[in-house]
């Protein structure tokens, strides 16, 4: 069979237009050279570091990768995003424009006989109860109608203040309990029978493995540049660079 590949958290607009362009530089790469295999690719979330959807307004220097996702959809490769914490307001306009499947909820499928379950992997942690509260008011179909209604310079300069904030705030106890949350969350996931619980958010790559069922965290593309495939056996975590080697196999 052809391959299946998993990315998460490449955060578009997170830094400085050079550094963003050296990030679409890796990514574009990759896409160029998953053309030829890939029949699927699912993205688990934070593809930008802020979005907000208007109905005529693409936020500045998005348009490329948009393009790019396109180029991938008319290629006949499916394309699957799941919204993360920093994109959950992506909509209908996205899918128009790039031919991309959206997820607001976690997706469940078996391939080849194996169970798998994909998750951004944000708020899972129990002791994080006021993110739990924001994300159900952040995500409440009203508020997202009002926040419409300003202009897009205001409402997208405050997202993307407000993710730069949220970022500051992260402190590094917070992310050890975070990523104990995940592991978790997947250990009980893998007991329900799970052959693969594959998330993101946490942006440290690692594979975990239970009683030969696999959690794996597919880190990020601001620092590691990692994926995972499934070659219809099984699912090996990789990074990807010049040499394209192997990271767990």
């Amino acid at each position: 069979m052809q391959k299946i590949y998993f990315i998460s958290d490449i955060h578009f607009g997170l830094h400085s237009k050079e550094t963003e362009r050296n990030k679409e530089h890796r990514l574009f790469s990759f896409f160029d050279e998953i053309q030829d295999d890939a029949t699927d690719l699912y993205i688990l979330g934070d593809l930008f570091d802020y979005w907000f959807e208007y109905k005529h307004v693409i936020p500045k220097g998005f348009h490329r990768i948009l393009t790019r996702l396109e180029h991938l959809t008319s290629n006949t490769i499916a394309v699957h995003l799941l919204v993360g914490n920093h994109d959950f307001w992506l909509g209908r306009r996205f899918t128009e424009e790039t031919g991309v499947h959206i997820y607001y909820e976690p997706v469940e499928m078996t391939i080849s006989g194996k169970r798998f379950y994909l998750h951004h992997g944000d708020g899972l942690n129990d002791e994080d109860k006021g993110y739990r509260i924001l994300r159900s008011i952040l995500r409440n179909r009203t508020n997202i109608f009002l926040y419409r209604l300003l202009h897009p310079d205001l409402g997208i300069g405050l997202a993307r203040k407000s993710s730069r904030t949220s970022r500051n705030n992260h402190s590094e106890n917070g992310h050890t309990q975070e990523q104990e949350a995940l592991r978790k969350f997947a250990r009980n996931k893998l007991s329900e029978g799970y052959h693969y619980v594959i998330m993101g958010h946490d942006h440290t790559p690692e594979q975990l493995t239970v009683d030969n069922r696999h959690y794996i965290n597919l880190g990020d593309w601001i620092t590691h540049n990692t994926y995972a495939v499934f070659d219809g056996t099984g699912v090996s975590l990789e990074y990807w660079n010049v040499a394209k080697e192997s990271m767990v196999r």
